[in-house]
């Protein structure tokens, strides 16, 4: 098991220093803010809809290393799925970051933050990104805040 953990927190730290999709998208056509006050977390979250799917996605900000890295694997995880896809996504993952639930196989790479549960303030680190995206995808205007 501690193997596991650190393989986990290696990828943490490897998409936290080299996020993916760490960019401004200048054709996106959704776009939201999230802050996080009590880390200082700072995203804006850029989606390029086609329809019904997500044919492109970026983010900028600043953050802990949970943030950054989560926004990074949403951004990795989502590109290529419809908005409902992202739905289901985010409400898995939140239950696996809150402890609801031990882990599904569909998160697959997601599933590195299953230890975010042991360290509730955390969760809104995790969780920042994800709730900017929804804000995106619901058109909000609004940032978005953990608090």
């Amino acid at each position: 098991m501690s193997d596991l953990r650190a393989l986990y927190q290696e990828v943490i730290l490897d998409h936290s220093k080299r996020p993916r999709n760490f960019r401004a998208l200048q054709d996106s056509n959704r776009h939201a803010e999230g802050y996080n006050p009590l880390c200082g977390d700072r995203i804006t979250l850029y989606v390029k809809l086609d329809e019904d799917r997500i044919a492109d996605i970026g983010f900028q900000g600043s953050g802990c290393a949970i943030s950054t890295a989560s926004a990074s694997l949403l951004t990795e995880t989502l590109k290529g799925k419809t908005t409902t896809e992202a739905e289901e996504l985010f409400g898995k993952f939140h239950d696996l970051v809150t402890g609801k639930a031990n882990g599904d196989a569909s998160l697959g790479k997601l599933a590195v933050f299953s230890g975010v549960s042991e360290f509730p303030v955390r969760v809104k680190c995790a969780t920042l990104a994800w709730h900017t995206l929804k804000s995106a995808l619901e058109g909000g205007e609004k940032p978005v805040t953990t608090e």
